[in-house]
């Protein structure tokens, strides 16, 4: 081929392309793919498959602000930020360097179990919450969707967690966006064909389309249920433990929810309400082996008579500032069931 022929330059061209045509399969989200094209199996498609890759971030400068200022308000036992900015939900002011050891602490039991921890970078100083990594994405089969906050303390989390998930190699499948309103801490895998996602005041039925549009191109059904009042999160009163099995607060549940349950095979062993809100809120590392807060000994022991492994960390100091264990965390990869 030469600069004097164009013909057969044009018809080189067009032999390449009819040569290889674009294919759809396998589909992008196929392990193939995945490791072809973004170097790694990304995703997860249930809650309980071994972890093999977490989102963490440690507690640092965002935490000064609730040190020092805002007031304290006695009808909500708690200190509060000019214009409803933040929230520390104790008499005692944050101690940050306990936080950071309980937080350290959970980090080296992940280690311990064989989990790679990556943590998020460059948190913005002003935003409290950065420390649950659970609530700015959802992960499915080959990537994450991107959340969006509707309360202000939280909104702006998404930009670094992007640039964080991004920097990783992972791929970005969707952003909520428009109207929509979602958090990771209201949804949950029930099995790789099947999840839940809790509706309230920070999940609304816009989020929810565009997730479920998401979901149903793999394959996945989504479920809806109502949060109970002005609550946040189902995974303060409904976590996967097993494959299985599920800890819960089953009054807090719908019973048409609880009857779905039933029908796909999953057993709910409750969780003991002395342990509060936070002994619901674990972490599966493996089907039957999870990380709980300390605190929540008479559901662990519950848990123990069904043969799930439970492994303690103190997590009392975070709890102060609105999540646990679950909440600190986001899976990027775990293993299939």
């Amino acid at each position: 081929m030469s600069e004097k022929d164009p013909w057969l330059a044009e018809t080189a061209y067009q032999y390449m392309h009819r040569s290889t045509p674009g294919r759809a399969e396998p589909s992008m989200e196929s392990p193939e793919m995945l490791e072809k094209v973004w170097g790694r199996r990304w995703g997860v498609d249930n809650d309980v498959g071994r972890l093999r890759l977490v989102l963490v971030s440690r507690p640092g400068v965002e935490w000064d602000i609730m040190m020092s200022g805002g007031a304290y308000d006695e009808d909500a036992q708690a200190w509060i930020g000019p214009e409803m900015t933040w929230y520390w939900a104790h008499k005692d002011r944050p101690n940050l360097h306990l936080a950071q050891a309980q937080h350290d602490g959970l980090v080296a039991v992940l280690q311990a179990e064989g989990v790679e921890v990556e943590h998020l970078q460059d948190p913005a100083s002003h935003l409290t919450k950065s420390i649950f990594t659970r609530d700015p994405a959802i992960v499915t089969r080959g990537g994450a969707i991107i959340c969006r906050f509707g309360i202000d303390y939280r909104r702006g989390e998404e930009l670094p967690f992007t640039r964080t998930i991004a920097s990783l190699g992972m791929p970005i499948l969707h952003t909520i966006h428009g109207t929509g309103l979602m958090e990771g801490g209201s949804f949950a895998w029930l099995n790789p064909e099947t999840a839940v996602v809790g509706v309230g005041h920070r999940c609304n039925f816009e989020g929810v389309r565009q997730l479920k549009e998401i979901l149903s191109t793999q394959g996945i059904e989504l479920l809806l249920i109502d949060n109970l009042g002005y609550g946040l999160h189902i995974d303060g009163s409904f976590v996967m433990v097993d494959v299985d099995l599920a800890l819960a607060f089953s009054f807090e549940l719908p019973w048409r929810f609880l009857e779905r349950l039933k029908e796909l095979g999953i057993r709910i062993v409750e969780a003991d309400p002395h342990d509060g809100a936070f002994g619901v809120n674990c972490l599966a590392v493996r089907p039957g082996r999870v990380i709980m807060a300390a605190h929540a000994q008479r559901t662990a022991d519950r848990l123990d008579k069904l043969g799930v492994e439970v492994i303690p960390v103190d997590y009392s100091e975070i709890h102060k500032s609105g999540g646990g264990v679950h909440c600190s965390t986001l899976p990027l990869i775990r293993d299939n069931i």
